[in-house]
């Protein structure tokens, strides 16, 4: 099959979240399985781009409303990911470093996806499929059906992702203007609650719309920032699929990025020598457990009880646990985290920013990793800690509840707990800090996650069934 992938991520080319570790895995596998399957994203200038060649594939002009745009789709020369990627580049607009926050957001990811569907339309490209990930490609299944620029492609079956419901892009009517030619009586599908909403219009428009885990699927529906009683009659359309994890970057056995490289019969070696070099670092105890949390610190990640947990479990357990943070986000809880490190210097650092080398050595060796997530659509993290003989600590909610089992139940490995809460997060760490104590018991679990399969291999066979279900012409 021939499969388009539209995404503002992709790692490595650039990445804020778990977006880009998907996008950058799925289509590799698929390839790897026989398929031809490629990335499209926005032109931005950092490193990947600056370090490796392109040629120019298409030049093209498309109109942005009454605004002429000149855009180049730039082709990587040696498929170095492992799939084709492609850059859409328009001077001036897209061709900037980051990858969200301008004041013309709107108008760069409009002008994305018009440009890819001027592009594949110009060159008579007849893709099997085309793939959304998250509302900056939201607006391609309707503009596919509904406007007449693109007649040729109309058939062309959609899948839409949602990596994150809370975010959709919304816009005035006021920027209709800046969309192609579409069928009015159509604009409905475009609308909700009197804006322009491309998340709630790819769930409409695409023949299928995806979650990245069985228990978001059904959480949107009560939870998703005023699309829940969309997603309550738009379920039929659903389907949960669990993220996969790239098994060739995240394999403890192989790692570059890590001190000692170690299987699951040498774990508890290869444990102890990263978590060495990891304390003497950050000036922390490597006899005592190590609990570290990674990730964005804002609400949705529960980043904003942190502090006060944190510093409830050291006056409880005093002397008896570290704790080590590697994460950037609101400034308040930044300042919060950054106070308790100078409270209790001994037991506590903070690394702020993110820094994906040293989170290969965080994963390596930590001996838990917290996630007291609010909302968690799949949740990576705990994938990739499992994969590295780390026990995840998290709430039950989203993929985090379909991937982790309590390890007080059968055939379990890890610690959850139900409410994103002071009371409930400081209850997880005492269960880290006595079950740590066992050692016995904590190297058996830690094989036991070790062996556990959440690699790529899986979910992508259930993507490309779903692909096949909507596509029965293609063998």
């Amino acid at each position: 099959m021939r499969i388009f992938h539209l995404s503002a991520e992709c790692y490595p080319v650039a990445k804020v979240g778990g977006l880009a570790d998907v996008v950058g895995a799925l289509p590799k596998y698929q390839t790897l399985a026989g398929h031809n399957a490629a990335v499209v994203m926005p032109f931005y200038d950092r490193k990947f781009t600056r370090e490796n060649e392109f040629d120019t594939v298409f030049q093209g002009a498309t109109l942005l409303g009454t605004r002429r745009l000149y855009f180049e789709i730039l082709k990587e020369k040696t498929n170095k990911l492992g799939f084709e990627l492609y850059l859409v580049k328009i001077p001036g607009l897209i061709d900037r470093e980051n990858i969200y926050s301008y004041p013309d957001e709107t108008e760069q990811f409009i002008a994305f996806q018009i440009s890819f569907l001027d592009w594949i339309s110009y060159s008579q490209q007849s893709p099997d499929i085309i793939h959304c990930h998250d509302h900056h490609s939201g607006l391609v299944p309707f503009l596919l059906q509904y406007s007449k620029l693109y007649t040729r492609l109309a058939k062309t079956p959609t899948v839409f992702t949602i990596h994150n419901g809370q975010y959709h892009g919304a816009f005035g009517w006021d920027k209709v203007g800046y969309l192609p030619e579409i069928d009015l009586t159509k604009a409905g599908l475009l609308d909700w609650s009197g804006g322009i909403n491309p998340l709630a219009s790819a769930v409409r428009c695409a023949s299928k719309y995806t979650t990245v885990s069985p228990s978001y699927l059904e959480e949107l529906t009560v939870n998703s920032n005023g699309l829940e009683f969309l997603f309550f009659i738009e379920r039929a359309k659903g389907v949960g699929i669990i993220n996969g994890i790239d098994t060739e970057v995240w394999n403890p056995a192989t790692d570059p990025m890590i001190i000692e490289k170690f299987n699951a019969a040498k774990v508890a070696a290869g444990k102890q020598k990263n978590k060495e070099a990891l304390c003497a670092r950050f000036n922390l105890d490597p006899a005592k457990p190590l609990i570290t949390f990674i990730g964005r610190l804002v609400v949705e990640k529960g980043a904003d009880l942190l502090a006060e947990a944190l510093e409830t479990s050291l006056a409880d357990f005093a002397g008896k646990v570290n704790f080590l943070i590697l994460g950037a986000g609101e400034p308040q809880m930044e300042m919060d985290l950054q106070e308790l490190k100078e409270k209790f210097p001994a037991d506590t650092n903070v690394y702020i920013g993110y820094n994906e080398e040293l989170a290969h050595l965080f994963y390596a060796g930590s001996d838990f990793l917290l996630m007291p997530s609010r909302v968690e659509p799949c949740g990576l993290n705990q994938l990739y800690s499992l994969r590295y003989g780390t026990m995840p600590m998290v709430r039950s909610t989203g993929g985090l509840k379909d991937t982790v089992i309590d390890f007080g139940d059968a055939n379990g490995y890890g610690i959850r707990y139900n409410n994103t809460s002071v009371e409930d997060i400081c209850y997880a760490i005492s269960r880290a800090i006595v079950l740590f104590d066992d050692d016995k018991q904590l190297q058996t679990l830690r094989k036991r996650m070790m062996a556990l399969d959440f690699s790529w291999d899986v979910s992508a066979k259930q993507y490309m069934e779903l692909y096949h279900s909507l596509n029965t012409t293609t063998v």
